[in-house]
C-alpha cells in the first residue's frame, strides 16, 4: 500500500473540510459542509483510482462508481442547501457549544476528514487489487453499487416531492421507500460502501482494511451523526406523528410495516 498517497489524501481532505468550516462560518449554512465533504471524498476516490496500480478494468470501475456517487450526492445536497435554513443537526451542535462553537466545529469537521480518509482508503484498496478482472465478487460489487445509487436517488426524490406537499408542514413522509424504512437514504448510502470490500479484498496485503468503510458508515449513520440527531429533531417538530411512525416502520433496514396487532403483541412480549 502506498502510504505516500494516503498522506497526500489526508492533507487534501483536511484542507477541504477547513474550507467547509470557513464557508459555514461565513454563510451560516451548514448544508455546504456535507456538499463539500461528498465532493472531497469523490475527488479523493477518483485520484486513488488513477494513482493505484491494480487491474486496469477494476480501476476504471472504481473511478466511475465513486464519481457517480459524488456527483449525485454532492449535487443533491448542494441544491437542497441553496437558500435553505441551517441544518437542524448542526444547529443543535452549535447551540450546545455556545461561545466555543467556532473552534469545536473546526475540529468536528477535521474528524469528518478522517472519516473521509477511511472511505478514500477503501477506494484505493479496491483500485489496487491486481487479481484478474472480473471476478464474481466484482460483479456482485457492481450490482450492489447500482442498487445503492438507484435506491438512494429514488428515496431522496420521493422525500423532496413529499416536502412540496401541504402535508409536509406537520406530517412525516411515508411514501415509496419511506413506507419500509424511516431512513432509506441512509440505508442505501451504507449499502453503497458495502460494495468496496468486494472489489478490494484479496488473500494478502492490506485489502481487509476496506471493511472499515461499511463498518464506519453503519456506526456513524445509525448511532452517531445520522439517525439519532435527525430523529431527535423529528420528535421535537412532529411529536406523536413521528412516534407513531417509529412504532410502524423499521429504523434503518427496510422491512414489512408493523400492523396494529404486531405492535400490541410486541408490547405484551
Amino acid at each position: 500500500m502506498d502510504f505516500g498517497f494516503l498522506v497526500f489524501a489526508a492533507i487534501g481532505l483536511s484542507l477541504a473540510m477547513t474550507g467547509a468550516w470557513a464557508i459555514q462560518r461565513q454563510t451560516g449554512n451548514s448544508g455546504w459542509i456535507d456538499t463539500i465533504w461528498s465532493f472531497a471524498v469523490g475527488v479523493g476516490g477518483m485520484a486513488a483510482s488513477i494513482w493505484a496500480d491494480g487491474a486496469f478494468e477494476r480501476r476504471i470501475l472504481a473511478f466511475v462508481i465513486i464519481a457517480l456517487w459524488a456527483l449525485r450526492l454532492g449535487s443533491h445536497i448542494g441544491s437542497r442547501s441553496t437558500g435553505a435554513n441551517e441544518d437542524p443537526r448542526y444547529a443543535k451542535l452549535v447551540e450546545e457549544w455556545g461561545a466555543a462553537a467556532s473552534s469545536k466545529l473546526f475540529w468536528f469537521l477535521q474528524i469528518q476528514a478522517v472519516a473521509a480518509l477511511v472511505l478514500v482508503t477503501a477506494a484505493y484498496l479496491a483500485a489496487s487489487n491486481q487479481t484478474t478482472f472480473p471476478r464474481a465478487l466484482d460483479v456482485i460489487a457492481l450490482f450492489l453499487a447500482i442498487i445503492a445509487l438507484t435506491g438512494e436517488a429514488l428515496s431522496d426524490h420521493q422525500l423532496a416531492r413529499f416536502r412540496k406537499t401541504p402535508e409536509a408542514k406537520t406530517g412525516v413522509c411515508e411514501t415509496g421507500l419511506w413506507r419500509y424504512s424511516r431512513h432509506p437514504n441512509y440505508f442505501f448510502e451504507w449499502l453503497f460502501w458495502c460494495a468496496w470490500p468486494l472489489l478490494a479484498i484479496t488473500t494478502s496485503g492490506w485489502s481487509w482494511l476496506s471493511l472499515l468503510a461499511p463498518v464506519m458508515m453503519y456506526w456513524l449513520l445509525v448511532h452517531v451523526s445520522g439517525i439519532p440527531p435527525l430523529e431527535d429533531h423529528m420528535l421535537r417538530s412532529r411529536g406523536e406523528k413521528f412516534k407513531s411512525l417509529q412504532a410502524r416502520v423499521n429504523t434503518f433496514f427496510p422491512g414489512p410495516r408493523k400492523s396494529t396487532s404486531d405492535r400490541q403483541q410486541g408490547a405484551t412480549e
